[in-house]
């Protein structure tokens, strides 16, 4: 709060119109994301206002707005159906429980081990899903009960309201900032809708957004073994699909900023949000990249801009319900859709040819599996093909070289790392029968052995050695490979001050 007070007016400025235009564009989505999870407008508009607000003022990324997300409401639906409400109120408090212990135990570094191929995936996956949201905007309830494509005029009002809204948000920059260029083009629109008296359907088409405070109340649900045998499995899908969307959106926004956001204040602050949202009747939430997007490109930077747009949808729900319900649809999917382009990465285009075919092979498919299943499967399944790939190729990189020494033995100088993928490669490197002397010395000086497979293949090395008659000599292994060698307990060269001091990632130890 107290970098509130240190804001310039032109921030306090930049900071309270994002935070409306934030706030306007939040009202569908928080409405659309309630319907995918089948609670009532309002657990989605409590959410977004709740979850907003306490990241904003106690999160780690000034200027991320936060709120529901459709990654979290497709999990969510399920338990609803099955379960009731009540037991979605449990399962977010919960939930947030497990977000917080993950900011307490520092887990938030590791979104540094995502690779810059997954992030261009997740981008431009986000950007597609985004996209395609918008395109029920473009559907009308038939006769039968069905969702039907716009057709007509009423399609082509539909598509120039859509370009208005976009034009407006692209040129008015180009001529002015004063004020942030998608709330003039919501604003353009809906006088144009109201003037013309054109059948547009407006935002009050979709639910009512009318309604008090947000009240306190346990979830009535029985505080059993039974209930959390039901809601702890929801609540570890959505606190991992919730950290993992907000740490992501943080990093996007620290590189568009040039600043460095806190993932582990993110963290707390995310689960200190949801904690409280599940007391008051909210369905919980986490980073939207779509209006993070829109705050940042409107001028947005500070905490005050997320405040804002908390604030005012909570006024939008308790006094301005029925002027909120008049804007057009066709307005927030034009600003939507300049999300879209602002969001995708088309440089990823210019790269295909010129980065490594598995790097391009991990971002397009990172894209598609968030379009097809969640984010959470995409960003896993896509730091799990680029440790397969990082394996494959440092498994090529060790070799040796070989030279006699003034003593008459032959020595095997390694280079490369020594790990699960290596060991075939380091196992042929060597002939203990046709090697032409009787005494061999491996040095590892340049070398790292890594794992518990390393330490076998080493084992594996010494038995052949023995077995030919040869004396082999181990040199510069630490004193963990040391303790963990079976076959070459006699053959180790001990050199206090040359053998290294790393560590081997081996459960025998522990």
């Amino acid at each position: 709060m107290f970098n509130l007070l240190l804001q310039r007016p032109q921030n306090i400025k930049n900071d309270v119109l994002s935070g409306l235009t934030v706030a306007l564009a939040l009202v569908p989505e928080a409405v659309a994301f309630a319907f995918v999870a089948g609670v009532q407008p309002l657990v989605g508009l409590y959410a977004a206002f709740m979850v907003g607000l306490i990241t904003a003022a106690i999160g780690g990324r000034p200027g991320m707005i936060s709120g529901a997300t459709g990654a979290l409401a497709v999990v969510m639906v399920a338990l609803v159906a099955e379960h009731g409400v009540e037991y979605l109120f449990a399962t977010v408090v919960m939930m947030g429980i497990l977000q917080m212990l993950a900011g307490v135990f520092r887990l938030g570094k590791f979104i540094r081990i995502v690779p810059l191929p997954v992030m261009l995936g997740f981008v431009n996956g986000l950007a597609l899903v985004i996209f395609l949201a918008q395109l029920e905007s473009f559907k009308i309830v038939g006769e039968n009960g069905d969702k039907e494509w716009l057709s007509g005029s009423s399609l082509w009002w539909m598509l120039g309201l859509v370009g208005l809204t976009m034009a407006i948000s692209y040129f008015l920059p180009k001529l002015t900032k004063a004020v942030p260029s998608s709330l003039a083009a919501i604003v353009v629109v809906t006088l144009i809708v109201i003037g013309l008296n054109l059948d547009s359907r407006s935002v009050g088409d979709v639910a009512s957004i009318a309604g008090g405070l947000p009240e306190f109340s346990i979830p009535m649900v029985p505080f059993n073994l039974e209930t959390l045998m039901i809601i702890a499995p929801y609540a570890f899908i959505l606190a991992f699909i919730g950290l993992i969307e907000s740490l992501l959106t943080l990093t996007l926004i620290d590189e568009m900023t040039e600043t460095t956001g806190r993932p582990n204040k993110e963290c707390i602050g995310q689960g200190l949000a949801n904690t409280v949202t599940g007391f008051f009747g909210g369905m919980g939430g986490c980073a939207m990249i779509g209006q993070s997007m829109i705050n940042i490109n409107s001028g947005g930077r500070g905490r005050l801009s997320g405040i804002s747009a908390a604030l005012f949808l909570l006024c939008f729900i308790l006094f301005a319900s029925s002027l909120i319900e008049i804007i057009p649809i066709a307005a927030l999917t034009g600003v939507m859709f300049m999300v879209v382009l602002g969001t995708f990465e088309w440089a990823s285009f210019r790269l295909l040819g010129r980065i490594p075919l598995p790097d391009a092979i991990i971002g397009i498919s990172v894209a598609i599996i968030t379009v097809f299943t969640d984010l959470a499967i995409a960003v896993i399944v896509g730091i799990v093909l680029s440790a397969l790939v990082f394996a494959w190729q440092h498994a090529k990189h060790i070799h040796i070289k070989s030279y006699t020494n003034e003593a008459g033995s032959i020595v095997h100088e390694l280079n490369g790392p020594l790990f699960f993928s290596s060991v075939r490669n380091f196992s042929e490197l060597f002939d203990p029968r046709n090697d032409n002397a009787d005494d061999i010395i491996l040095d590892f000086k340049n070398s790292r052995v890594c794992d518990h497979s390393a330490i076998e293949a080493i084992d594996s090395l010494a038995e052949r050695y023995i077995k030919a008659g040869k004396t082999l000599h181990l040199r510069h292994l630490t004193e963990e490979c040391k303790q963990l060698l079976k076959n070459a307990d006699d053959l180790i060269e001990v050199n206090v001050l040359e053998d290294p001091h790393y560590h081997v990632a081996d459960d025998k130890l522990a």
